[in-house]
């Protein structure tokens, strides 16, 4: 059975992303979670990753696929029974534009606004640099919507979702303005079994990140 190795749900946006796939697909895996930040931390994930770094796919075989976006490719290839990304040729290519996207962008968001699902802090992190990224992350919401239909950015549940997940993380606990097709988008994802059972798991962890603790 494949293992996936990923970093605390509290705080892991990029382990966040494969896990929901696999889980929301009903894919088998093990799951083996190093909390983060800490003085073994980097040597634990390196007996998986040679990146050193969360999440890290392993194989039936032991072979080693690291990156969030290189996973979540990998399980389009290895289980194209599901549609992981959508069926429509230029569907497909916009989702792989707006997941790239998420993928290398929005630094403001992310140095501002760290996931951190067990913290409520309305309004906190609201920087230039983050309100600009946030209007993006809700035009692509807006846009992909229209285009499909929803109720998720291409129809179904799909890598792109999965990609913007921790990003409905973020904005439940900071809760930056949003239009109103953005802010139901966030509900659905936010209700979305397999994201409810990452967010009830990640409440009940009690190691903290103190970088990603802004309230202190």
């Amino acid at each position: 059975m494949m293992k996936l190795v990923i970093g605390d749900k509290n705080y892991s946006s990029w382990s966040m992303r494969p896990w929901l796939l696999l889980t929301h697909f009903g894919i088998p895996f093990e799951e083996a979670l190093i909390e983060l930040d800490e003085p073994g931390t980097k040597a634990a994930i390196l007996q998986f990753s040679a990146s050193g770094k969360v999440p890290c796919l392993l194989g039936d075989d032991g072979f080693a696929i690291w990156d969030s976006l290189a996973i979540a490719e990998t399980l389009a290839e290895r289980y194209a029974q599901h549609p992981l990304w959508p069926r429509d040729a230029n569907a497909r290519a916009r989702a792989r534009s707006v997941s790239a996207e998420m993928h290398s962008g929005f630094v403001g968001l992310r140095s501002a606004m760290p996931m951190n699902i067990r913290l409520s802090r309305p309004g906190a992190g609201a920087t230039h640099e983050a309100l600009a990224d946030i209007k993006r992350v809700d035009a692509i919401w807006r846009e992909c919507l229209s285009m499909s239909g929803g109720p998720f950015l291409f129809g179904e549940f799909s890598i792109a979702d999965a990609m913007y997940a921790p990003v409905v993380m973020r904005f439940n606990s900071y809760q930056p303005q949003l239009s109103p097709d953005a802010a139901a988008y966030a509900r659905r994802i936010t209700a979305l079994p397999a994201v409810a059972a990452w967010v009830e798991a990640a409440r009940r962890e009690t190691h903290r990140v103190a970088d990603d603790e802004i309230d202190e």
